[in-house]
Formats: structure tokens, C-alpha cells, sequence
């Protein structure tokens, strides 16, 4: 992913810097003017420059005279997801992420990033893998390595994929390497703090423990979960379920091989010849209003199944997505060797 400074061009810079800018970003031409403190001003492409010059307007010159002075942009914490599919479909591929001082913060490419969705992301890494010993022994599953690289970095770069920047990783087993190996996300252009489990938390406790998340939804994940989840469809079912709670659920078809009866009052009423019935069990993967977290009780051992049970006794809609893509819990031996060979035939 390029550094969206490459971008950025300091109003006053003369026209002859910018064209040698813009032939440097080839496809991706097109810039963002800026003042001394990141404020967006104006936006230039190859189309301005030729304008420019009919205008007889010397190369020499500052750009200030050829910007487009309204370019579109994204206000990170006021994302309206509609917004980003309409700036995508209407082929507007580079758009200038500002915070509410009106700088920009991030570039979204829409040739490198399939969306921008609103939503802090939660990992929980923190278990100790035991079906998975000795291998992780000295080594948290998070890190085991799949193809050429982590579980948990596979996770991360599919949620970056759609534009998810800010992240929390939950830790506790072995939790200091995750940490170091993962860093603070920088150089994915992403941001990411950490949790630190004290003690086991169970599979979503540890989420209590966020005060300050940016947005108004949050994605909480396994980490040991590898899978190429549409997550913008997921975020959109969601949001149109108007659901509490959201959970990716992975169908599971049970087959009779035998005619089963219906029965009523001892007499057979009807049959059906060999069929077979479709189970949904949870996928690991929940997208949540933020104000669902007030379910959580503090720092205290708490599992996703005990905030589903609570959601259903207060009689609050849980909006199931059925997962048609791939999905994999590397929970035991037998599912790492076949991540393994899944991994190279199956994109992340």
C-alpha cells in the first residue's frame, strides 16, 4: 500500500512539481492540496494541468490558480457506508480521509481497498491454543504461521481489505510476542492498540475494558479463524436487519439416509425419502452497536454465548448471516494441516 503522503501536494508548489508528482503516481494520479497542517484545500489531476496550459498559464506558476476547489471526501467517525459504495460504483477511486479539523489523515484507494467500513475491530487473541500443543508450547496460535504468514495476520489484512483501520487486539497467553510481532499497525496503515488480559476473560470479557472506541460499531473476531468473509455485505445485512447483534453463522447440512416419518398420535401422516437438514452453528464473528457493550459486566470471565443468552432473555433481535464463503476454525492439528493446503489454492 503506498503512503498516502505521495498524495499530498503543499499549496504555492508550482506547476512543474506537481506534473512531476503526478507522472510518479501514474494510475493513481491525482493529488490533494494541502496547507502546512494537513488542511484539505483543493484537489489537481492531469485534466487541471492541461486546462491550465490552454489557459496559457506558465508551468512556473503555483497550482493555487488551477485546483479543484470542492473535492469530495470521507470524514472519519461520520462515515455513511452508502456514501463509500456511491464514490466506488461512480468509478471516483482515490478519496482524502479528514478529521474533524478538516485534515487528512488517509488516502482510501479504491484499487487497493474494497470498502471503508465505520467499525473498530476486536481480536481476541488471548487463549492458550491447547489442542494445538506442543506447537504452542512456546508460541502463541495466533503466531502459528499459515502459508507464509501468522493466523492473526491473515486476519488482519482481509479486515483491512474493507477499509477497516482501527483495531484491538486482545492478549494474554504468551501475549508480549503477539504484541511485538504485530506492532502498532503502522506499516499497514492501520492503527492498532492492545487489550492486556490480567486473567482469562473468556471469549468477549475482555472487551469491557475499551472505553474509547471510534465508532458506532464494533466487529469482534477469533483469531484463529481464517475465512474470506465479505465483510461489507456482512456490515450491510446488519445494518438493514436493525439487530442488536449480528453473527456469521456456518451452515452445516445433516444427511438421513433413510426415509424419515411424520408421525401424528401414533400414525405415520407423511414422509420424506432421504433428506436433509441445515443447521446453523456460530462462526466466531459478531458486529455489534456499541451500546450493546453495556451487557458486559467488568472485567469479568464472560463468553460470547453469555451476551447472546442475555440479548435473547431482554428479547433483542440476533441477526444470523449464513456464510457461503470459506470459513475455517484452526482450532485442532487436523484443521492446521488443512489450512495448510487450503491456503494455496484460496485467497485471503
Amino acid at each position: 500500500m503506498k503512503s498516502f503522503i505521495k498524495h499530498l501536494i503543499i499549496k504555492g508548489s508550482s506547476i512543474k512539481e506537481a506534473l512531476g508528482r503526478l507522472d510518479e503516481l501514474g494510475q493513481d494520479a491525482i493529488l490533494f492540496v494541502v496547507d502546512d497542517k494537513n488542511i484539505l484545500i483543493g484537489a489537481l489531476t492531469d485534466g487541471d494541468v492541461r486546462r491550465g496550459l490552454l489557459k496559457n498559464i506558465q508551468i512556473s506558476e503555483p497550482i493555487d490558480q488551477i485546483i479543484q476547489s470542492n473535492p469530495r471526501y470521507i470524514r472519519k467517525g461520520e462515515i455513511e457506508i452508502n456514501k463509500i459504495i456511491e464514490y466506488r460504483d461512480s468509478l471516483y477511486r482515490i478519496i482524502p480521509i479528514l478529521d474533524d479539523q478538516n485534515r487528512v489523515i488517509k488516502i482510501i484507494n479504491f484499487r487497493e481497498t474494497k470498502s471503508y467500513l465505520p467499525i473498530d475491530a476486536v481480536i481476541m487473541a488471548g487463549g492458550r491454543g491447547q489442542r494445538l500443543m506442543p506447537l504452542t508450547n512456546n508460541l502463541p496460535k495466533p503466531l502459528l504461521k499459515v502459508g507464509d504468514k501468522p493466523i492473526i495476520e491473515h486476519n488482519i489484512n482481509r479486515l483491512a481489505l474493507f477499509g477497516i483501520n482501527d483495531f484491538w487486539i486482545s492478549i494474554n497467553y504468551l501475549g508480549e510476542l503477539i504484541e511485538k510481532y504485530i506492532g502498532n499497525g503502522v506499516n499497514k496503515g492501520i492503527n492498532i492498540k492492545y487489550i492486556h488480559e490480567d486473567e482469562p476473560l473468556g471469549t468477549i470479557g475482555a472487551v469491557s475494558k475499551v472505553d474509547n472506541f471510534i465508532h458506532d460499531y464494533i466487529l469482534i473476531t477469533n483469531s484463529d479463524i481464517l475465512t474470506n468473509l465479505n465483510y461489507e455485505q456482512f456490515f450491510l445485512d446488519y445494518i438493514n436487519s436493525n439487530a442488536e447483534i449480528g453473527v456469521v453463522t456456518i451452515p452445516y447440512d445433516v444427511n438421513i439416509p433413510y426415509a424419515v416419518f411424520e408421525t401424528k398420535d401414533g400414525d405415520v401422516v407423511g414422509f420424506k425419502e432421504k433428506p436433509t437438514y441445515t443447521y446453523y452453528s456460530n462462526g466466531g464473528i459478531y458486529l455489534l452497536k456499541k451500546t450493546v457493550l453495556d451487557y458486559l459486566p467488568r472485567n469479568t470471565y464472560f463468553n460470547a454465548t453469555d451476551l447472546l443468552e442475555a440479548l435473547i432473555k431482554d428479547k433483542k433481535r440476533i441477526f444470523s448471516f449464513p456464510l457461503m464463503d470459506y470459513w475455517l476454525d484452526v482450532g485442532n492439528h487436523d484443521d492446521f494441516s488443512k489450512a495448510q493446503q487450503d491456503v494455496k489454492k484460496i485467497r485471503f
